[in-house]
């Protein structure tokens, strides 16, 4: 008579994880339960909960790790090609999502703040250097599209009050949005920030394009200067 071979441990724990996410969808899952789904994806024939522990260790979060450097991620052993793409197909869905979720709505983009904030977060809130982006904006404040104009330092990022404008005219921008990162996690500007903002907010006056705000974000937070300086 064979032997009926086992089935390896971590199958059945599979089984258990996917009908709870189907049940609770997700919500009373912890962060490294919701990443070893994803890993179970990108590593059918292993157990990947100890791989996703010592992720969310090395990163902090399910959003540090699909947000993390490749370089950073390829450094962990047992993270290969395979599960590197599997971890930046999510996060570049999430910037998809998050865009169409503030692009797509009836309402201006101002009036969307909760959106507007969770779309810089999601684009550049993990960045590990400075980011500078601009929102365009119709007579109609919804979205026309936007762009990254600079890559800066840890610290530091220079922008040119000639870019913003070229940028914003080659899109038919009525009015913009700036947007830029501190990794540092500290959102109160700089004075080099406060200068800046007002330099590009009067540049943008002189051509009749309105700046709507300066929003400078991290992981955790956010500073608007049109919640906190006046812009007009």
């Amino acid at each position: 008579m064979t032997e009926q071979k086992k089935e390896p441990d971590y199958i059945g724990h599979r089984k258990r994880l996917r009908t709870r996410f189907l049940l609770g969808g997700g919500k009373d899952m912890a962060d490294y339960e919701l990443l070893e789904l994803v890993l179970m994806m990108a590593l059918p024939r292993k157990d990947v909960k100890p791989l996703a522990k010592v992720l969310i260790n090395r990163f902090g979060s399910f959003a540090g790790v699909i947000n993390a450097p490749k370089e950073d991620l390829l450094s962990i052993d047992g993270v290969k090609e395979t599960t590197l793409t599997m971890l930046k197909v999510i996060q570049v869905a999430t910037k998809r999502v998050s865009w169409q979720h503030l692009s797509e709505s009836d309402a201006p983009v101002i009036a969307n703040t909760d959106c507007l904030i969770d779309y810089c977060r999601t684009v550049i809130g993990f960045s590990d250097v400075e980011e500078f982006h601009v929102i365009y904006l119709d007579s109609k404040l919804h979205t026309l599209g936007s762009d990254i104009l600079q890559r800066g330092t840890i610290n530091t990022v220079a922008i040119h009050p000639r870019e913003v404008i070229k940028a914003a005219i080659s899109n038919q921008a009525n009015s913009i949005i700036m947007m830029h990162n501190h990794p540092s996690g500290e959102v109160k500007p700089s004075s080099a920030d406060i200068s800046m903002t007002q330099i590009i907010n009067n540049a943008c006056r002189a051509v009749g394009i309105k700046l709507l705000d300066h929003i400078i974000i991290s992981r955790n937070n956010y500073y608007s200067f049109a919640q906190n300086m006046a812009l007009a």
